[in-house]
């Protein structure tokens, strides 16, 4: 029996009307299946950069549309959404662009060398090739660039390879009005439908990680499920790749000097950054070290003043508001911990931010307060008060691998080389993969040099899910060794019919 998919509003909590049916396994095998047959046809560098620029049009011409689906499932807001929109077609541009340009397949080509020593050397040449079909997880705060047409898509359709994504049931209308966009564009560029597939369904989502033609996956979301998905996918006959991306707390450092310079400016910009989108960003600040004495006093007020001053907001679904309440009041009642500022229900389902306090003390050490080191989803932050460089130490010994770091350092501390900033900003190096001096990590930009993972538990690896180097997630190098050259890929001639930058003979070119 068909089970049904619900959209649901998230300001009353009420169904809005059918989105879709759960898959079984038989429909989950059935889009799978489609995307593997969907595999030779994208070995056409050309057809997919025509997929990802059509794919971007087609979300712009329907903006208004896929804004106000997205608007109803998730009360984010149409100026946030629109922007998000913005992002979205962005990066599939990008991909569109690093497909073009080719220099994703490293290729590099060594020729032969009797003389080389230690011994002689063969001809060998490398470049790399798409995995196959790739599963993504759509996550849930981020209806458009992290879930059916997001990174995740864009990187692997880049690479070449094709996609069946699991929707989040948190926005299953809009899931499906942007995948009936994607495969519009599919065609358009000449490609099969199948290209990029579509199931739901908390069932369906383990037989994708299952399927034995899947080739790779990659999710957003919480620790709990990605988890499940990764043990999932290792444990399967052929264990394949699982780039997860499952919590962060984002630690703040602030500095006895910074918060002397500019305690209040500090304070009023964590309060804009943890409440943003009512907390729901994987980058928000949730742990933050604050000297102790009269400088972190004016911080912390500031805190106060500002975070009281931000509406109420939304949460994604009553599951998660749920869960944010329960976390709130659950570190609250820590031994130890004050909370100067509650966070708690607003009015209908809303909930109102806050934060709790903490001594770097007491945190140092594993035992009652080690719940204030994992991430609690929505407007609550960590303020922990530190005295002197060792407490601070002791802390950041025991903070969990994050997607971001950051440091707000004073204005001689930035400008001194070495010295105990640049110790600080080490260290901060070995716990996320993004650090940052005198901002805050809400927002990423999608670029070349962007980097958006970390250390476990923020992701399952080492690749980055936003800018171009993303697409490496779907790749795998291949070496041909003394091959006849009207055998060789065309990537790998030495004449370069493609055009494509490489590395010869250790020249790059």
């Amino acid at each position: 029996m068909a089970v049904p998919v619900w959209s649901v509003d998230p300001r009353t909590g009420k169904q809005r009307g059918q989105a879709a049916v759960e898959a079984g396994t038989a429909e989950v095998d059935a889009a799978v299946r489609a995307a593997a047959g969907a595999l030779p046809a994208l070995a056409d560098r050309g057809s997919r950069a025509r997929l990802l620029r059509e794919s971007a049009r087609l979300l712009e011409e329907h903006a208004d549309e896929v804004v106000a689906a997205a608007d109803a499932e998730t009360a984010l807001g149409s100026p946030r959404l629109t922007g998000e929109l913005a992002r979205t077609a962005f990066q599939l541009r990008t991909f569109a662009d690093e497909v073009e340009d080719g220099g994703f397949l490293d290729v590099v080509i060594d020729h032969a060398d009797p003389a080389a020593t230690p011994i002689p050397r063969p001809d060998l040449r490398r470049y790399k090739v798409p995995l196959g079909v790739v599963a993504v997880y759509a996550a849930s705060n981020f209806p458009l660039a992290f879930s059916v047409p997001g990174g995740d898509t864009a990187s692997a359709l880049a690479a070449g390879c094709p996609v069946v994504v699991k929707a989040h049931p948190d926005h299953p209308a809009t899931s499906e009005l942007c995948a009936g966009l994607l495969r519009r564009a599919a065609e358009t560029a000449g490609l099969p439908a199948g290209t990029v597939g579509l199931v739901h369904g908390f069932d369906a989502g383990l037989d994708l990680v299952r399927h034995p033609l899947v080739a790779a996956a990659g999710f957003t979301g919480s620790v709990r499920g990605g988890r499940a998905l990764y043990d999932a996918a290792a444990a399967r006959p052929h264990p394949i790749p699982f780039h997860g991306e499952l919590g962060s707390v984002n630690p703040v450092v602030v500095t006895a000097a910074a918060a002397a310079e500019r305690a209040e400016q500090i304070g009023t910009g964590l309060a804009g950054s943890f409440t943003l989108g009512t907390g729901q960003f994987c980058t928000k600040p949730g742990l933050v070290l604050v000297p102790a004495g009269p400088d972190g006093d004016r911080l912390v007020a500031a805190v106060t003043g500002a975070a009281g001053q931000a509406p109420a907001g939304v949460l994604l679904d009553t599951r998660m508001r749920d869960a944010f309440l329960k976390g709130a009041a659950e570190r609250s009642a820590l031994p130890g911990v004050d909370t100067p500022l509650a966070p708690d229900a607003g009015d209908g389902l809303t909930v109102r931010p806050g934060y709790v306090t903490a001594s770097a003390a007491e945190l140092a050490a594993p035992g009652a307060l080690d719940p204030l080191l994992e991430e609690c989803f929505g407007p609550l932050t960590v303020i922990v008060r530190y005295d002197g460089a060792a407490e601070l130490a002791a802390v950041l010994d025991r903070v969990p691998g994050s997607l971001t770091a950051t440091a707000h350092l004073g204005e001689r501390e930035a400008a001194a080389p070495g010295g105990s900033a640049a110790g600080l900003l080490a260290r901060l190096a070995g716990l996320a993969g993004r650090v940052l001096v005198n901002g805050w990590p809400t927002g990423v930009a999608v670029t070349g040099a962007q980097h958006h993972g970390g250390p476990y538990p923020a992701t399952t690896s080492t690749s980055t899910s936003v800018g171009a180097t993303a697409v490496e997630r779907w790749l795998r190098p291949v070496a041909y060794q003394d091959t006849p050259p009207a055998l060789l890929p065309a990537e790998l001639r030495d004449d370069n019919p493609l055009g494509l930058p490489r590395r010869v003979d250790g020249v790059r070119g």
